[in-house]
């Protein structure tokens, strides 16, 4: 891999001056593309909407397996283990992609960025999940990605001065209040030690996905998180041994499986679609589609971890379904 000057090189995407002022704007704001690109008609528009809308689908689907995957890894891993581990196998898959492509390191400017989703998505979010999941249900740590679009969509307007309408922001609120609290309904109403954990995760995972987001504009979604895995291989690496020293491994199918799914699902794969997804159609719609994950987490929960659900569910899962279809028709 070569390095790429900012200064002399210029970056794989050109990004034209409407382009920066729309970023994160909603389906209608311009993809980047390459100086002297006509412009996106009508059906070009509508076709990349759609596909940017199914891709961040795709990726919500991958994260909303990540804690009951979580759950069973923990089944034969320490927490430090457990996130350490993942980061380090995910790190290797985007590192052998980054290789076998010739991919040149980021310019300068995009380190910063990067350096934001890093802490966000590949160490802040899983690390502190992880321990949250210790002594919380998969169903209590779901308010996390619950409230997680709405933070995603309140820091992308003050990192980027997006301006979504006032019925997307009323359909975000409906949808947030509606998810949290079923969640809690669901946790029986009482806070834990493991809320300050999950608090946390929102806020540097909003930060990674907004920051991400934004990068995902001028640069592939898959580089994005690709060299912020490759980026925390100083971290996680000697973390990774240093903690399978200190906390004992009892291998099980289902902690192998739970392992292989957060380390290529959730942090690879997932964040490669999602991110994609985010450029195409504007981080704040993109999140918005993040308000079924509580409820997919809760099925994959009855699902693979046995546990029940209340008849408020379905009701729940209506609401919220409603809400995405009017945050998807707002313009932002």
């Amino acid at each position: 891999m070569k390095t790429q000057s900012s200064a002399t090189d210029r970056p794989a995407i050109a990004v034209s001056t409407r382009a920066d002022a729309s970023v994160g704007t909603g389906a209608d704001a311009p993809v980047d593309a390459p100086a002297g690109t006509p412009a996106r008609t009508p059906v070009g528009a509508a076709r990349a909407s759609g596909l940017g809308t199914l891709l961040a689908a795709l990726g919500v689907v991958a994260f909303s397996l990540t804690f009951p995957a979580t759950a069973w890894g923990l089944e034969g891993f320490g927490p430090w283990s457990l996130v350490a581990v993942r980061s380090v196998l995910a790190a290797l898959i985007a590192g052998g992609c980054l290789l076998a492509l010739r991919v040149p390191l980021p310019a300068r400017r995009h380190v910063a960025g990067l350096a934001v989703v890093a802490a966000g998505v590949v160490v802040g979010f899983p690390l502190l999940t992880t321990l949250a999941l210790r002594t919380s249900t998969t169903a209590h740590a779901a308010v996390v990605v619950g409230l997680l679009p709405l933070t995603t969509a309140l820091l992308s307007a003050l990192r980027m001065g997006t301006r979504p309408s006032r019925t997307f922001w009323a359909a975000a609120l409906a949808g947030a209040a509606a998810v949290v609290a079923f969640t809690v309904q669901q946790s029986g109403g009482a806070l834990t030690t493991a809320d300050l954990y999950l608090f946390g995760a929102l806020l540097v995972c909003a930060a990674g996905y907004t920051e991400g987001g934004r990068l995902a504009r001028v640069m592939p979604g898959w580089q994005v998180i690709g060299w912020a895995l490759v980026f925390c291989l100083p971290l996680t690496l000697p973390g990774a041994a240093l903690a399978l020293a200190h906390e004992p491994v009892h291998l099980t199918a289902h902690s192998v499986a739970g392992l292989l799914w957060v380390a290529a699902g959730s942090q690879f794969l997932g964040l490669l679609v999602w991110y994609r997804g985010m450029a195409l159609i504007g981080i704040p719609k993109a999140s918005q589609l993040q308000l079924a994950q509580p409820l997919l987490t809760l099925v994959w929960s009855v699902l693979l971890l046995g546990e029940h659900l209340t008849p408020a569910a379905p009701l729940t899962a209506a609401a919220v379904l409603v809400c995405i279809a009017v945050t998807q028709r707002a313009r932002g």
